[in-house]
């Protein structure tokens, strides 16, 4: 059996008071953060995570709510955890060029001689089965701004399977993607359709019968949706939230 910890939950400002987007996954082989936004450092340290727990990061796509909490991440992993053990980053073509692009943009430049731990990046593109670290990852394009290069995952961590969008709007392939999953982790930004790439509460409710998948919770929840927490006809998770899977 394997759990997975909702370190962030907001959208990209914040909504409610809650932190940006990341989940810690464990299963049987391992655990993976999936997505590391800026407010993860301290989401985990309240939380009482440790980061040397962490064999890999995995994120869905280029947006600093996203992947901007990693060059912090990667700091504390030197200096303050004197991590030895190797650590995976995995996420859409460039992740690597990207990451240190932005180490280096907050002054924090990735030194690979002295980092003291092995530092693997591995590229997820859309449509292949991938081994990162402790799990089995299969990647699709979602539809969010095309820039950041949107991906959802389907992550097996040791027999149980765990679908997650990234960020997206509305697309006809989304029930195929994530069915079959035992917990698909949904974003749903908005409560009324106004942006096409960021879902809304109303398209999913009118869509929900075209989901199979063991449970579905919403996530990325803007200030229109964390208002309406534990009022709706769809689960919604918030920070520190902890399911079994």
């Amino acid at each position: 059996m394997g759990e997975v910890v909702f370190v962030g939950t907001s959208d990209a400002f914040g909504a409610g008071g809650r932190r940006q987007s990341a989940i810690v996954a464990r299963g049987a082989s391992g655990t993976l953060l999936v997505d590391c936004g800026t407010t993860t450092g301290s989401g985990l340290g309240a939380l009482g995570i440790e980061r040397d727990e962490i064999d890999a990061i995995v994120v869905s796509h280029f947006h600093a709510d996203h992947f901007g909490g990693i060059p912090l991440f990667l700091l504390a992993a030197r200096y303050v955890d004197e991590r030895r053990r190797p650590l995976h980053v995995a996420g859409p073509p460039g992740i690597e060029e990207r990451v240190r692009r932005l180490a280096s943009a907050m002054g924090h430049p990735l030194d690979d001689r002295e980092r003291g731990f092995a530092l693997h990046f591995r590229e997820l593109p859309s449509g292949c089965e991938h081994e990162v670290g402790p799990a089995r990852i299969r990647s699709f394009e979602t539809h969010h701004q095309i820039e950041a290069h949107p991906h959802g995952y389907r992550i097996d961590t040791g027999g149980q399977t765990l679908a997650y969008s990234g960020d997206t709007g509305w697309f006809a392939e989304l029930p195929r993607r994530v069915a079959g999953a035992d917990l698909f982790v949904c974003e749903c930004t908005l409560y009324h359709p106004s942006l096409d790439f960021h879902l809304s509460y109303e398209e999913l409710i009118a869509q929900r019968e075209a989901f199979d998948c063991g449970r579905m919770l919403l996530t990325h929840l803007g200030s229109e949706m964390s208002e309406r927490r534990g009022t709706l006809e769809m689960d919604t998770a918030d920070d520190d939230l902890r399911v079994d899977l």
